[in-house]
């Protein structure tokens, strides 16, 4: 028993990829599952994994940067679950330049969905974990915004200041019981790599100590531990989850 069975999940950017993964990691596990993505077909089809499990779930479409569309979408989902135990935030986008040719748009796009949607979706989701005294939050970063990385100055100020925001919420909300804690995932198999020169493939796996890509699976384990039982007495942290590639 992990202490996620017949509690509720709310996963941003589930309609694919680590977001997918987690919540139907989760619903192996016996939470129900929330699934919340601008594509609403792909959260249908999270959706439907989810139930594949025995568990129940719902789509939601939502646009994480617009604070007025999470407003109605949080209200839609405590309309379908009353309490929301445990929250993942995983929605994020990529625009990659290099500085001097980056677009304003580019680095606003960036920052709007990746950290201003984190805080969107945490402030409205917390104040009924804090009316019931339980919750577990976890934030999507990234190596890149410990590490840093050339062309990517939006994503890494973005991921960074998840983990600045995860810090500070943590500390805000620890005595209500609402633990907020941060993932930091490295090379994750995904489309997109998968789709790179094998060259370039085998010069990130040569970066890696494990000498592979993760999966969502590994950053989906790293998010079961969090939100469990198992973790209840961390809050606060950033969790690398990367084959050792950024040690710190």
């Amino acid at each position: 028993m992990t202490g996620i069975e017949g509690k509720t999940a709310v996963v941003t950017g589930a309609g694919q990829g680590i977001g997918r993964d987690i919540a139907t990691q989760l619903a192996a596990n016996g939470a129900d599952v929330a699934a919340v993505d601008v594509n609403e077909a792909g959260a249908a089809e999270t959706a439907a994994l989810v139930r594949e499990t025995g568990r129940a779930a719902a789509a939601f479409r939502c646009d994480v940067g617009d604070a007025a569309d999470v407003e109605r979408c949080v209200r839609e989902i405590l309309a379908w679950r009353p309490e929301v135990h445990f929250l993942v935030n995983n929605a994020g986008i990529a625009r990659d330049n290099l500085l001097l040719r980056m677009s304003e748009a580019e680095w606003e796009s960036v920052l709007r969905v990746n950290l201003t949607g984190a805080f969107n979706v945490t402030k409205a989701l917390s104040r009924s974990m804090i009316k019931n005294r339980f919750g577990r939050i976890v934030n999507i970063s990234s190596i890149i915004g410990i590490s840093g990385n050339a062309g990517q100055a939006n994503y890494a100020a973005s991921k960074a200041g998840v983990i600045g925001f995860t810090k500070a919420v943590a500390k805000e909300l620890a005595g209500r019981n609402v633990l907020v804690n941060a993932i930091a995932p490295g090379f994750i198999e995904t489309a997109m790599t998968a789709a790179l020169p094998e060259e370039r493939r085998e010069w990130m796996r040569q970066q890696i100590p494990l000498c592979r890509f993760g999966t969502g699976r590994d950053v989906a384990a790293v998010a079961l531990f969090l939100l469990s039982d198992l973790g209840s007495y961390v809050t606060g942290q950033v969790i690398h989850c990367d084959g050792g590639m950024v040690m710190s």
